[in-house]
C-alpha cells in the first residue's frame, strides 16, 4: 500500500528523535571511562533499569511483528508473546544474581570468571557478536517499515536513517544514554498501548459486508520492477490502483451488525462466536515475473483464537493420528498409530520455537549486560521483577492490539509489520503519529543496546582479552565507538536485505541462536562442578554453528531469504523443520558434558 505522510507525523517524529539525541549528547559529557560507556558505571537505579529491561526487550519484533502476526493469523502470534514472557522465569531464577556477581562488562566475564581462558573469551565474544547482529535484523526491518508511512521514504532510506541515529546515540554516551532512552521508550510504549487497547474495546466489533472488503487481490512484479495491482498499474493517479486495506468481521453472533463498547473478556467471547475474514497468500514466479495472490478465507472466531492458522504452525489443528479407510492395509490401522510426517514436523517446529523463546531470553547479550548497570545483586533481582511485570502487561495488550487490527479494516496485505500503526491511524492522525514515533523509538532503544553489547564484545573480549591489546580507558571508549559504527553499518545492510520478512518471525531465529550458543555454558557453569573451560568453549561453538547451519539450510530460508518458490524450497531444504532449538540446544548441553568429562577438569568451588 502507498501511505501518504502527514505533517503532524513528521513533527512528532522529529520531536522524538530530538529528545533521544538530546539525551545522548547530555550524557556524553559524563561518559569518560570504559565502565560508564559499556555498563553505565553500575549506577543505574533498579527501577529505572527494570523499565529499561522492558524497553530493551519490547523490540520491533514485540510491537510490530507480534501485532502483525496476531492480526493476520490470530492466536498463533500470541504464542510468541507467551514464549517471550516465559523466558524471564529463567532470567529471574537462574541468571540475574549470579551474572551480576561474576561479571563486569560482558557475558564473557561471567563464563570466564574462574578460568581466565582466552578460548572461552574468544568463543563468548564471537557468540555475542553473531547473536547481536542476528537480533539486529528484525529491528532494522521494523524501522524501514515504519519510515515508509511516517515520512514517505522507501524502506532502504528508513533503515539508513535509523542506523545513523542509533550510531550517534551509541557513539556519544554508550550505555548511559541507551538506558534512559529505553526507560522512556518502555514507559511510553506500555502507556499508549494501554490507551489504544481501551479505544479498541470502546469501539467494539462491527460487520463489514461490502463486496470489496472480501474481494481477492493480486500484485504482479515484472522483471523491470513495474508493479500491477489487480491488473492495473500501481499508483494513486487516474488509471492506477493501490492495494485495498483489509481486515473485518463478516458475521457477529445473533445477526448483529455491531456490538458497541465491550469489556476485555466480553470482547474475546464475542469474537469467538463471530466470523472473521483471514487472508491466505500464494506466490508464483514465471520467467522472472512474480505474482502474489491474496485470497479471503472466512474463519470462525473460535478457530482464530486457537493455534494453527499461521503457515508457521500449519498442522497444529489437525488430528494427530490418521484414520485409515477400509481399503488400507492392516499395517496402517489405528493400532499402528501412524502419524503424518508433515503434521509431526509441524509440531516439532512449534515445540522448537517455544523452547527457543523460553531459553533465549536469558541468553541475549543486550539483556545480559544490563545486569552490570546496577549496583549489586539485590538490585539485579529487583530490576528483573519490575521488567517482568512491565513486559507481562504489554504482552497481554498485544493480544487486543492484534485482534483489533484484524477487525479494523486497515491491514496492509504487503506489510504485516505495519498492523499496529495502521490500527492507530483508524482512530485519527494524532494517535498514528504518536504510536509510530514510539515504535520508532522502540527500534532505536533496542538497536542501541545491541550495538553496545556488540562493541563491548569487540573491545573488552576480543581485542583486550584475546589479542591482549593494551588500551587505556580512553582508548577502550574510542575503540568501542569505532566498533559501534561498523556494527551499525552491518545492521543497515542486513535490514535492507531482509526487508520482506516479518520481524517477529526473524526474532525467533535470533532466540534460537542465542539459546543454543549461550545458555548451556551459563547454566552448567552455575550448577555443575565438573564443567571445564574446554567444555564451555566447545559448547558455545557447537551451539552457535549448528543453529546457524540449521537455519541457513531450512525451507523457510530457501523461500524467504534465497527467493526460491515454496515447493522448490521444501524440496531443497536439508532439515525437516525451520526452528533449530529442539535439536541444537540439547546438543550444546551434550557437547559441554562430553567434552568436560573427557578433559576431566573440576572447578575448585561451585558458583550456584
Amino acid at each position: 500500500m502507498i501511505h501518504n505522510p502527514s505533517f503532524l507525523s513528521v513533527i512528532v517524529f522529529g520531536i522524538f528523535v530530538a529528545i533521544t539525541l538530546g539525551l545522548s549528547f547530555y550524557f556524553a559529557a559524563k561518559t569518560k571511562s570504559a565502565s560508564s560507556y559499556f555498563a553505565a558505571g553500575g549506577q543505574i537505579h533498579w527501577f529505572v533499569n527494570g523499565i529499561a529491561f522492558a524497553g530493551d526487550y519490547l523490540s520491533a519484533a514485540s510491537f510490530l511483528g507480534i501485532c502483525g502476526m496476531i492480526a493476520f493469523s490470530g492466536y498463533d502470534g500470541f504464542l510468541y508473546s507467551i514464549g517471550f514472557l516465559a523466558g524471564w522465569v529463567v532470567a529471574l531464577f537462574v541468571v540475574a544474581e549470579p551474572l551480576k556477581r561474576l561479571g563486569k562488562y560482558t557475558f564473557a566475564d561471567a563464563l570466564n570468571s574462574q578460568y581466565q581462558s582466552r578460548g572461552i573469551t574468544l568463543a563468548a565474544g564471537i557468540s555475542t557478536l553473531v547473536v547481536s547482529v542476528f537480533y539486529l535484523i528484525p529491528q532494522m526491518v521494523g524501522a524501514g517499515s515504519l519510515i515508509k508511512p511516517l515520512l514517505g521514504f522507501p524502506h532502504e532510506v528508513g533503515v539508513v536513517m535509523v542506523g545513523i541515529v542509533v550510531v550517534l546515540i551509541v557513539a556519544t554516551a554508550g550505555m548511559v544514554s541507551t538506558t534512559y532512552v529505553q526507560f522512556i521508550k518502555g514507559s511510553l510504549l506500555v502507556l499508549f498501548s494501554g490507551i489504544l487497547t481501551v479505544m479498541i474495546l470502546n469501539r467494539g466489533l462491527k460487520v463489514d459486508s461490502s463486496e470489496t472488503a472480501s474481494a481477492p487481490q493480486t500484485l504482479v512484479v515484472k522483471k523491470d520492477g513495474t508493479k500491477l495491482v489487480n491488473g492495473v498499474p500501481h499508483g494513486t493517479k487516474d488509471g492506477q490502483a493501490d492495494m485495498r486495506p483489509v481486515g473485518h468481521v463478516s458475521k457477529l453472533p445473533g445477526g448483529k451488525l455491531e456490538t458497541g463498547p465491550l469489556g476485555p473478556f466480553e470482547y474475546l467471547a464475542t469474537l469467538q462466536q463471530s466470523e472473521v475474514v483471514l487472508w491466505s497468500k500464494k506466490e508464483t514466479v514465471v520467467d522472472g515475473e512474480k505474482t502474489t495472490t491474496w485470497t479471503p478465507t472466512p474463519t470462525s472466531g473460535a478457530k482464530v483464537l486457537r493455534p494453527g492458522n499461521s503457515p508457521l504452525f500449519k498442522g497444529l489443528q489437525k488430528d494427530l493420528f490418521f484414520v485409515p479407510s477400509s481399503s488400507e492395509p492392516e499395517s496402517k490401522s489405528p493400532l499402528f498409530l501412524g502419524m503424518r510426517t508433515d503434521q509431526m514436523f509441524a509440531r516439532l517446529d512449534f515445540l522448537s520455537l517455544m523452547m527457543a523463546l523460553f531459553c533465549g531470553t536469558a541468553s541475549l547479550p543486550h539483556i545480559l549486560i544490563r545486569y552490570y548497570t546496577v549496583k549489586n545483586q539485590a538490585a539485579a533481582r529487583l530490576s528483573t521483577v519490575v521488567g517482568i511485570g512491565t513486559i507481562g502487561v504489554f504482552y497481554v495488550l498485544t493480544l487486543f492490539l492484534g485482534l483489533g487490527a484484524m477487525t479494523s479494516g486497515t491491514l496492509d496485505l504487503t506489510d504485516s509489520n505495519m498492523s499496529a500503526p495502521l490500527l492507530a491511524k483508524s482512530f485519527g492522525e494524532t494517535l498514528f503519529a504518536i504510536i509510530s514515533a514510539i515504535a520508532f523509538t522502540t527500534v532505536l532503544g533496542t538497536v542501541s543496546g545491541l550495538i553496545v553489547a556488540a562493541s563491548g564484545a569487540v573491545v573488552h573480549d576480543l581485542l583486550s582479552s584475546v589479542l591482549r591489546w593494551k588500551m587505556s580507558d580512553h582508548e577502550k571508549v574510542k575503540t568501542g565507538k569505532i566498533a559501534a559504527v561498523v556494527v551499525g553499518i552491518i545492521a543497515i545492510v542486513l535490514g535492507i536485505l531482509f526487508k520482506d520478512m516479518n520481524a517477529g518471525f526473524l526474532v525467533g531465529w535470533a532466540f534460537s541462536v542465542a539459546a543454543s550458543a549461550n545458555l548451556p555454558s551459563l547454566v552448567m557453569l552455575l550448577f555443575w562442578k565438573r564443567t571445564t573451560k574446554q567444555g564451555i568453549t566447545a559448547a558455545i561453538f557447537v551451539g552457535l554453528f549448528s543453529s546457524l547451519g540449521w537455519i541457513l539450510l531450512s525451507a523457510d530460508t530457501f523461500q524467504k531469504v534465497y527467493g526460491y518458490p515454496a515447493d522448490r524450497s521444501a524440496a531443497m531444504a536439508c532439515v525437516p523443520f525451520s526452528q533449530p532449538g529442539l535439536v541444537t540446544i540439547p546438543l550444546g548441553f551434550l557437547t559441554l558434558v562430553v567434552v568436560s568429562l573427557l578433559t576431566r577438569g573440576t572447578k575448585t568451588e561451585a558458583v550456584a
